[in-house]
């Protein structure tokens, strides 16, 4: 047996609390390219954006490469923006979490293009050895490709992304994680010490009211299929992508209020409603249930809501993430995405209002307004989580 405190030490992360910023640069459902880093003006206001953490001690941070603006030519690529990014959070102490993929590709390149994991796998190589030409030392955290499930569902079943297609989620799926696997191979061949941390949704489908014994199995493998990345990863299906459970590392978890739903409807089950749906489950019970399925240190990587209901939805994640904690999980962390407000992927003029900053965009780049309900609520959460961390609690030895 060993002690919470002792437990937690292994953490890799500076805070418990992490900012995201949005760093999308995919095509959008109308065939555009969006690019959200310089849209938000992170890239613009990236120092003052770091200085305004401080007030909420979070000193770890989501960062993506954006691949499509990296790698603009095959295997050639420009490192210059990244560069400006690694300074800037060395310069301030910030601890940065790299998506290497996060939605978008080159424009010559699709999941289900047939030189697309050699790609992708070149690039996983060539960042590495351009982060290790500069931090030779530091604990280097990648994402490889953010929310696999998502993607491939949007790409492949919805037509909202390239490769636009419809009953194509599955093998939009396996050449994603195909480029995952080879990712994390390639890496970690040059660094055995890089660590991976998943991005992938949690989510709860449930049967209708009244439902019929077809529909509750339907229900069930639809919940059962969210975690078909992460086993893939792990070689426990398509073991012919070379997935390995070496490969499991931190299992990071995407939680929103729409994160729980019937099958088969765009029903969604109510988060904070007066009287409860029989059907919802409570973040913890999902935390658990991940953390139980794979054994693994996990991290709640990306929460928010939109507009006026931001601080009841923070208040909820730091009682839930409190009660994850108290009951021994290694949960090493959240992180507030999008920490600056951003705009709809398909409709640029909507801005959502689900950041800590609200934008201002009466100035170019738009400014920051804190939403000051949403900061006092937090304030609280972390409280909450704080006094669960120095809860003194046994936990068994894994």
């Amino acid at each position: 047996m060993i002690s919470k405190r002792t437990f937690l030490t292994k953490n890799p992360f500076q805070s418990f609390w992490w900012a995201g910023y949005e760093c999308t640069d995919q095509l959008n459902c109308f065939g555009n390219r969006v690019d959200f880093l310089p849209l938000t003006g992170h890239l613009q206001r990236l120092s003052d954006d770091y200085k305004h953490l401080n007030s909420f001690a979070i000193r770890t941070v989501r960062e993506g490469i954006r691949w499509s603006q990296v790698e603009k030519t095959a295997y050639q690529y420009d490192w210059h923006v990244v560069e400006q990014l690694l300074a800037e959070g060395r310069r301030q102490g910030i601890q940065q979490i790299w998506d290497l993929c996060h939605f978008g590709y080159p424009d010559d390149l699709t999941p289900l293009h047939p030189m697309f994991a050699r790609r992708f796998a070149a690039l996983c190589r060539a960042f590495v050895h351009f982060y290790r030409d500069r931090y030779p030392d530091d604990e280097l955290i990648v994402t490889p490709i953010n929310e696999v499930s998502f993607i491939s569902w949007l790409g492949g079943d919805v037509r909202g992304t390239s490769p636009y297609c419809t009953k194509q989620g599955w093998e939009v799926k396996v050449g994603l994680m195909r480029a995952y696997i080879e990712g994390v191979a390639a890496m970690r061949e040059l660094d055995p010490s890089i660590r991976i941390l998943t991005t992938e949704p949690l989510v709860q489908m449930v049967p209708p009211m009244n439902a019929t014994e077809q529909e509750i199995i339907d229900a069930a493998i639809a919940d059962e299929n969210q975690f078909q990345s992460v086993d893939m990863l792990a070689g426990a299906i398509c073991p012919e992508l070379g997935g390995s459970p070496e490969y499991l590392d931190i299992l990071g978890f995407n939680y929103y209020y729409n994160n729980q739903w019937i099958n088969k409807t765009s029903t969604f089950l109510g988060w904070a409603d007066a009287i409860p749906d029989p059907r919802w489950v409570p973040l913890r019970r999902l935390l658990l249930k991940a953390h139980h399925r794979y054994n693994k240190p996990i991290a709640l990587t990306e929460t928010s809501h939109p507009g006026i209901d931001r601080p009841g939805w923070i208040n909820m994640i730091g009682q839930e993430c409190a009660a994850v904690i108290e009951a021994g999980v290694p949960l090493w962390g959240v992180c507030l995405y999008p920490i600056i407000d951003r705009p709809d992927w398909d409709h640029l003029d909507h801005w959502h209002h689900s950041g800590l900053w609200d934008a201002d965009l009466s100035v170019d780049p738009p400014g920051r307004v804190l939403y000051e309900p949403y900061a006092n609520a937090l304030l609280n959460a972390q409280r909450k989580v704080s006094n669960s961390l120095l809860e003194p609690q046994q936990l068994p030895v894994e």
